[in-house]
């Protein structure tokens, strides 16, 4: 099955990027300022490795960057090898490797592995799951569903703030906010232990789509500032996202994008 080798490649990448992580980091600025490490191309190149006996085409961040677009089609992947870069030369634990399988623009399947906990969530076959990782097989795999229990919890990025978060949590009613770093978030969404996460700064389509693919699976909904769903393949915006929301369902994401819709006029 296709997301078993998207597991597999996941599982390997995070063995190089431990491997980088245990010693001392050195970093880059790329053209548009965002650092990069060995961590990112070594992962990249593994998991580039692993999809390629799939023969689907890959649209993978580091290969962007080096200018290297395969023709997409309909059904492509998308694959962000280290997502928190800025996390992962933190120290603290808050990065993933996040890979996704696009179909018609939409997420289809997903995989979002953070390397330092084992902590990883994938699409099953009847809804979306986490498990952890121990020497290199998945352990302790469990249904996760989200979840809209009042009162809300939101959760943010530690690197990415914006003015409007604070209006928007009082236009709400949230009365905590979990902060959290790379595509984590989804997927706290996703175990039901958050309800909503609104972006108000960039982000890439790698940064999101896995996370968007196990959060829709666990019954979320992530649109865009325009109450659309979120997609992919946009090459003529260089595949970056409008603004969104993640939300553990539908009506929350509808009420915030009025909102926010409101905040960034």
């Amino acid at each position: 099955m296709i997301i078993d080798t998207m597991l597999q490649a996941a599982i390997a990448a995070a063995e190089v990027i431990l491997d980088v992580y245990s010693r001392p980091i050195a970093s880059e600025a790329k053209s548009d300022g965002s650092p990069v490490t060995e961590a990112d191309g070594r992962a990249e190149a593994v998991i580039l490795e692993h999809l390629r006996e799939l023969g689907i085409p890959v649209l993978a961040e580091e290969s962007v960057a080096a200018g290297r677009i395969p023709d997409l089609g309909t059904r492509f992947f998308v694959v962000d090898p280290l997502d928190g870069t800025k996390e992962f030369l933190k120290r603290n634990g808050e990065f993933t490797v996040n890979i996704a399988l696009v179909e018609g623009r939409a997420p289809k399947l997903g995989v979002v592995l953070a390397p330092v906990t084992g902590a990883i969530y994938w699409t099953g076959a009847d809804g979306a799951m986490t498990g952890r990782v121990v020497d290199g097989a998945i352990t302790e795999a469990r249904r996760i569903d989200a979840s809209a229990a009042e009162p809300l919890k939101i959760v943010a990025s530690r690197s990415h703030g914006h003015a409007a978060l604070a209006e928007l949590c009082s236009s709400m009613n949230v009365v905590e906010d979990v902060s959290v770093g790379s595509s984590l978030k989804f997927c706290i969404l996703a175990e039901g232990k958050a309800q909503l996460y609104p972006r108000f700064t960039p982000t890439s389509e790698w940064d999101t789509a896995a996370g968007q693919a196990v959060l829709e699976a666990a019954g979320g909904v992530v649109l865009g500032i325009d109450g659309a769903p979120l997609d992919c393949g946009h090459a003529e915006r260089s595949y970056l996202n409008t603004f969104f929301v993640a939300a553990a369902n539908r009506a929350l994401a509808l009420k915030a994008t009025a909102i926010m819709q409101r905040l960034v006029r």
